[in-house]
């Protein structure tokens, strides 16, 4: 198992890292990103977990319970 951080620039860097993330990579993403028009849309129909970060205790639980989802499914 590993950690893949991208710190991307511009929406359009999401196409790239799309095509460069492991198939069986579970993707968290800022929740600014849900509201880009059709780029949220993008995201959120491919399944990416979204976090609010001004939020810290619904983030810590939201990425608490997709590492159980992950355990729990073998991922």
């Amino acid at each position: 198992p590993f950690v893949i951080v991208c710190n991307h620039q511009a929406s359009l860097d999401l196409l790239g890292m799309a095509e460069v993330i492991p198939e069986r990579c579970v993707p968290i993403a800022k929740r600014e990103l849900l509201y880009l028009g059709t780029v949220g849309w993008a995201c959120w129909l491919s399944g990416i977990i979204f976090i609010e970060r001004r939020r810290r205790d619904a983030a810590i639980e939201v990425i608490s319970r997709t590492a159980s989802t992950m355990r729990r499914e073998n991922v």
